[in-house]
């Protein structure tokens, strides 16, 4: 097995990667925001080099996911990728309002908060302002998660994946296979010739939903 940023990549994955003929930017969005293209996650943060953003506004042109722009530096672009419906249905949620409202933000209004959030993000990259919790809130992580991060700071988590866990280690050491699962799933489709631009087309379609759910979730 491969460990790559935090998460468990089969070898045949890996070498698919290294020496398939794949669009750069597809095998991107595969490796990075997985958990979104299938239906695991509400948003994901995605790291790109500034010269393939023209190709990624093609493949999300006909999709139903959104983009918000972090800004930039050193070639590369910051953007997080989200489903607008689930990401504001998720910080309507009880537990979501309360610590958003800990953060400062009162006002819940999804494109509100992508602005403020935004400016805060780069005046942090830029200067090393304080840094923007929230981010753990619009990336979809538990709240008692992006809690727990805030008060030990960082520190004494109680196991790490895709974020640092502070809450029901097995559930979300669970939930991380089921990411994992996903970007092999995603991987193995751009192998067999299958477009992403055709994957995010249909990735919220109810059937196709289905059929992802019956594959990430089987034992």
């Amino acid at each position: 097995l491969t460990q790559k940023e935090g998460t468990v990549m089969r070898i045949e994955t890996w070498e698919i990667m290294q020496n398939a003929d794949l669009d750069e930017i597809e095998l991107q969005l595969a490796f990075q925001c997985a958990p979104l293209i299938t239906g695991l996650k509400v948003s994901n943060l995605f790291q790109i080099d500034s010269r393939h953003y023209k190709r990624l506004c093609e493949i999300l042109d006909k999709s139903n996911f959104s983009f918000c722009g972090l800004g930039g530096r050193n070639g590369s672009v910051s953007l997080l990728i989200y489903q607008k419906e689930w990401l504001e249905q998720f910080l309507q949620q009880e537990e979501v309002r309360i610590l958003m409202h800990r953060l400062g933000y009162r006002d819940l209004h999804l494109e509100r908060v992508l602005t403020r959030f935004r400016s805060r993000y780069i005046r942090y990259m830029q200067k090393k302002q304080q840094f923007p919790h929230e981010m753990g809130v619009l990336l979809g992580y538990p709240p008692e998660d992006v809690e727990g991060f805030i008060i030990y700071e960082g520190k004494n988590s109680l196991c790490e994946g895709y974020w640092k866990v502070y809450a029901e280690p097995q559930k979300k050491l669970r939930l991380f296979a089921q990411y994992d699962k996903a970007r092999e799933w995603l991987l193995d489709l751009l192998y067999c010739g299958v477009g992403m631009e055709d994957i995010v087309g249909v990735a919220l379609d109810a059937e196709s939903r289905a059929i992802s759910q019956d594959y990430l979730f089987a034992s």
